[in-house]
């Protein structure tokens, strides 16, 4: 999208809490997605259906976009580390080392793990990428279908050591999860889940999760949102046989990108809050999501959420109804939160100035 184009979206019908203020930061990426921070400030952000990855540079206040991989497939999760990019494509996870020195000839990809969809599988392919506590990358397996029987690394997220390949399944039962980050102080992996389609608009649940331990089933496809037994799966089954939801988030919203809130800008109440995206409802007779909430906790520790970033969604007899995707969020060094949106190919900024 030219600046021009963007000049005629509704950006200022975005609505934040008092003290904040969103903008657009940087335009003219068709399809973002994901985010990764580079050491020197570069915004590294992946796509699902466009095959590219892109760089942002800041040069003197002006953002400039680079277009510094292509023909990738379905590069959709990135992650910066130590001087190397990560990126997850349909089948494999790949490296770039060195490459914030080189955006302008990229070097090699150096592949850290293959074949993890040999038989390109429908439905949920596109992956998450996230580096954990213990320095494995974590990335999900969609289930094939919207209610299927999983093989063993499907509906799960698993981990992969960067330095060796050798790949273990963290969890199972997830149907999609496309967003997971770790408590700053637990260090526990949190995740959100989309539910099956096709049982209702209110029905069931994307979830909010936890895994306290390694090998944890949430409950795919015989039971969803923790307490809905599925009419086909779940038969001869109990729900209490599964780990349940930390939070029920709404039907059909779709979370995509999650982030703990970590910086220094925002008041202290936001500190170790988490900030997801919600790509929105497509299936749904009344739209819902396509915004940015706030999960804040209580002193007991249970979740509760909250909008934070709204405005995306119009009038329902607008073509489409919503004007903008959230994607992914991420925090910056300043503290100010990016948000991506794939359907304008805009990141936006939120600062927080006070009261």
């Amino acid at each position: 999208m030219t600046g021009k184009a963007a000049k005629l979206l509704p950006v200022d019908k975005l609505k934040v809490p008092a003290g904040f203020k969103v903008e657009v930061w940087a335009e003219g990426l068709p399809g973002a997605r994901s985010m990764a921070l580079g050491n020197k400030g570069t915004v590294f952000v992946g796509t699902r259906q466009l095959k590219d990855v892109y760089a942002i540079v800041d040069r003197g206040g002006k953002r400039e976009v680079k277009t510094i991989l292509k023909d990738l497939d379905s590069p959709n999760g990135v992650v910066f580390s130590r001087g190397t990019l990560y990126v997850a494509e349909r089948h494999r996870i790949t490296r770039y080392d060195g490459i914030e020195s080189r955006l302008d000839s990229p070097p090699e990809a150096k592949v850290v793990v293959d074949g993890l969809d040999p038989q390109k599988q429908p439905g949920h392919f596109w992956k998450f990428l996230a580096l954990g506590p213990d320095g494995k990358l974590y990335y999900n397996v969609g289930a094939p279908g919207n209610i299927v029987m999983p093989s063993y690394f499907q509906a799960s997220i698993s981990r992969v050591d960067p330095k060796t390949g050798i790949i273990e399944n963290y969890v199972q039962g997830v149907r999609n999860s496309v967003g997971f980050d770790w408590h700053p102080q637990t260090k526990q992996l949190w995740f959100g889940n989309h539910g099956r389609d096709w049982l209702g608009d209110e029905s069931p649940n994307d979830t909010l999760h936890v895994a306290t331990r390694k090998g944890q089933h949430f409950g795919y496809p015989y039971c969803h949102q923790g307490d809905t037994l599925d009419p086909e799966f779940g038969k001869n089954r109990s729900c209490s046989e599964f780990s349940p939801p930390a939070l029920k988030l709404g039907a059909h919203i779709a979370p995509i990108g999650m982030r703990f809130y970590t910086g220094k800008m925002f008041p202290a109440e936001y500190q170790n809050n988490i900030f997801i995206a919600f790509r929105g409802s497509w299936n749904r007779t009344i739209k819902q999501g396509y915004n940015v909430t706030r999960v804040s906790f209580d002193a007991d520790g249970k979740p509760k959420m909250e909008p934070f970033l709204t405005g995306f969604l119009q009038d329902e007899k607008a073509d489409p109804p919503m004007w903008g995707r959230p994607n992914d969020v991420m925090v910056m060094r300043d503290g100010s939160l990016l948000v991506s949106d794939d359907q304008n190919g805009i990141i936006y900024r939120v600062s927080y100035g006070g009261k």
